[in-house]
């Protein structure tokens, strides 16, 4: 044999670092994201946070501060925020974990994801013996009583006015009187319960604490125009910001972290083993099922400006440097809104592919695979599953990673499919319903399902019992 030289064509794929960042961007979680992003910002000075100041370092900051006391902004298509705990933490003020408005699980759901945030009627029952003892009109606690109903476990109102009014059809208030209502229900016990946000949580508590309570004026002008920006600004940009000493920024902060960022956690037992930060939301509005990314999964980046200006005039080593680093901060704001984009594109699927488990829940999941998905928006398999491993979405059904919107599937008599986890919840119900002295053997369960038209050998009906922890027929026998 002798050595040789010869050429041929061919087309393969390059991971550019651009390509490779994009990559990776996309399959990280909303927590691991913004972790990701706070040290491309701290390591990268073209980086800025958008609601900052553009100044260079060490110049005051123009943001300004609200006037301690005054009642926060209330549109009433205000977005809810997919995560009060995530954005508790975010700003710093190290509140413990006591479930809240994310996914709340943990405990053996049976394999159904719909149930993983806990529907406990405890505080909707609190809060509705105290609004029928206060002095409202009819009218005003039929509002009251729309209102406790969309208040959640973790004590947010989520709900957007529009949903509310909708609720009482012809009565129909207008945003005053929804407010109006609303805010004697914030009132009530516990304090804080049904704000819109975290901002207004921390507001109402401080606003019924007498008005000479140390720190409370800072305290309340932090929690209304600051809080988001705490963990960037610390004590010191504190200071920088509204002009008071380090004393005045550390009693107004310790006055921050005694209040409840989870006020409907005070009421009644919420698992919070298993929390997590959503990376998307769906809503129906008007009868329609709409998805939105979730603040987590949309940082508010910006370009440097100060930085940028000074390229133009920089020179030799300096300008190499500014402009590699201005490049890669463009990298990274192209590659996140192209993460916004494709994480929206493949929940908008799942809703049109799965609307009747989000109507019905996991007994309508029908069959899908990730390749139907990535042939409808036209993107790669191996993209989609980036797009949603460790997702998680926001649903009015809870808190559901977007893995359980995918089903395998099994041919019916009728023609049609059946999705694994359909069948599960068949399963269940034939289990749920059998006379307890005589439960139904693995063999009898596949002759039910059959003559449902859903033909499934007993060893597979075996296995899906296995799965949701269903003891065995001989095991299930009760003799009262």
């Amino acid at each position: 044999m002798k050595p040789r030289l010869q050429t041929s064509l061919g087309q393969h794929l390059v991971l550019t670092p651009q390509l490779r960042q994009a990559l990776h961007l996309l399959q990280l979680p909303a927590v691991e994201l913004e972790a990701e992003i706070s040290a491309a910002v701290e390591s990268n000075p073209l980086l800025d946070w958008a609601e900052e100041s553009q100044g260079l370092p060490g110049e005051p900051a123009t943001g300004e501060a609200g006037a301690a006391g005054e009642d926060p902004p209330a549109g009433d298509e205000r977005e809810w925020d997919a995560g009060a705990d995530a954005w508790a933490d975010d700003a710093g003020l190290d509140y413990p974990s006591a479930g809240g408005a994310g996914g709340r699980g943990g405990e053996d759901d049976g394999g159904d994801p719909t149930t993983r945030m806990v529907q406990s009627e405890t505080l909707r029952d609190h809060l509705s013996w105290q609004l029928h003892l206060s002095h409202l009109s009819p009218r005003d606690l039929r509002i009251g009583a729309v209102l406790v109903d969309a208040i959640e476990d973790d004590g947010y109102l989520r709900a957007p006015f529009s949903e509310i009014a909708a609720a009482l059809q012809a009565d129909a208030p207008d945003d005053d009187e929804i407010l109006a209502v609303l805010r004697q229900i914030q009132r009530m016990d516990p304090v804080g319960v049904g704000a819109r946000d975290l901002a207004e949580c921390l507001w109402i508590q401080l606003d019924t604490l007498p008005e000479d309570t140390p720190g409370r004026a800072l305290a309340i002008t932090l929690a209304t125009t600051l809080i988001d920006r705490l963990p960037r600004l610390g004590v010191r940009g504190v200071c920088e910001q509204l002009g008071c000493t380090t004393e005045e920024a550390e009693t107004a902060l310790a006055l921050l972290r005694s209040l409840d960022p989870r006020p409907g956690s005070q009421v009644g037992e919420l698992p919070s083993d298993s929390y997590v930060v959503p990376d998307a939301v769906i809503v129906r509005r008007n009868g329609v099922w709409q998805a939105m990314l979730a603040p987590h999964s949309m940082p508010r980046l910006t370009i440097h400006q100060a930085y940028e200006r000074m390229i133009q005039t920089a020179a030799g080593e300096d300008a190499g440097y500014l402009k590699g680093r201005l490049q890669e901060a463009r990298w990274l704001l192209k590659n996140l809104e192209a993460r916004g984009e494709t994480l929206l594109k493949v929940v908008r699927c799942l809703i049109r592919q799965q609307s009747g488990f989000l109507e019905f829940g996991a007994s309508a999941l029908r069959p899908l695979t990730l390749r139907e998905v990535a042939a409808e928006i036209g993107m790669h398999e191996s993209t989609v599953s980036r797009a949603v491993a460790r997702k998680y979405v926001h649903t009015p059904r809870g808190t559901i990673a977007l893995r359980d919107f995918f089903a395998s599937g099994i041919d019916t008599e009728g023609g049609g499919e059946a999705s694994s986890v359909a069948i599960q919840q068949m399963i269940r119900r034939l289990i749920e319903s059998e006379d307890p002295r005589r439960p139904l053997s693995d063999a009898r369960l596949a002759e039910s399902l059959k003559a449902s038209g859903v033909p499934v050998a007993r060893r597979t009906v075996a296995k899906y019992r296995e799965a949701m922890q269903i003891a065995a027929s001989h095991e299930r026998i009760r003799i009262d």
